[in-house]
């Protein structure tokens, strides 16, 4: 087990958290942003000083890699990659989708074990940024751009109930009426909900070059090319 830093501001929340041996002992969070630019250096700074003063030396950084907001994401990995350089640890990225599917998996177990996960981020309008998992984590979709009307999904509620979250789901359930589509409600990306994710990385060795390592931003894509919306 480790003791982990972890940085989300994928999306209008501003979270930080520290996990020791697979458990949560810090948490600072501000539901009420976007505030990455003003709140994130405060909470960071919290987080270290708690890290410091109880004697705990950090293994790594993990940071929320998207999709998801251009700015948040880039003051979050800027912030990330900085504490890195600084004291020589470790980075992981963790895609902001499979953050989201972590407290779902946690807390509700009424998830029958054919259920697929869809977690959402809203890109405005009728669009999503969205993935399909099984209950492991495994892709079963990749993400995706997706413009949500009646038939989206279908092929995947044609099989089985598939679950839908995130700040981009809400929109979508005039949409999708197949009596297999599920909604869960209240489901935000939170560095507390890192953990489980960025202990695999760990034990995968799966780190991050701290120079080189760039996010997954919201995309739109055009004619099969991404464009980065700012």
């Amino acid at each position: 087990m480790s003791c982990i830093l972890h940085i989300e501001t994928s999306t209008s929340v501003c979270s930080v958290a520290v996990s020791e041996d697979g458990q949560n002992i810090f948490t600072k969070e501000d539901l009420q942003g976007p505030s990455h630019a003003v709140q994130l250096g405060v909470f960071v700074d919290e987080a270290l000083s708690f890290v410091d003063s109880h004697a705990m030396p950090l293994d790594a950084v993990a940071v929320s890699c998207g999709p998801g907001s251009y700015t948040g994401l880039r003051i979050g990995v800027s912030m990330a990659k900085g504490i890195c350089y600084g004291r020589n640890l470790k980075l992981i990225g963790i895609p902001t989708l499979k953050i989201q599917c972590v407290p779902v998996l946690l807390y509700h177990d009424e998830l029958p074990d054919d259920a697929l996960l869809c977690p959402m981020i809203d890109a405005r309008r009728m669009e999503v940024y969205a993935a399909i998992y099984d209950r492991a984590l495994r892709p079963v979709r990749d993400i995706n751009a997706d413009i949500v009307d009646e038939h989206s999904y279908a092929e995947y509620l044609e099989q089985g109930p598939v679950y839908f979250f995130g700040d981009g789901a809400a929109k979508c359930k005039e949409k999708i009426t197949h009596s297999n589509a599920h909604f869960i409600d209240d489901i935000r990306p939170l560095a507390k909900m890192m953990f489980p994710l960025a202990e695999k990385a760990i034990a995968e060795e799966d780190f991050k070059d701290v120079a080189y390592f760039e996010p997954f931003y919201l995309k739109e894509f055009v004619a099969g090319k991404p464009k980065k919306l700012i």
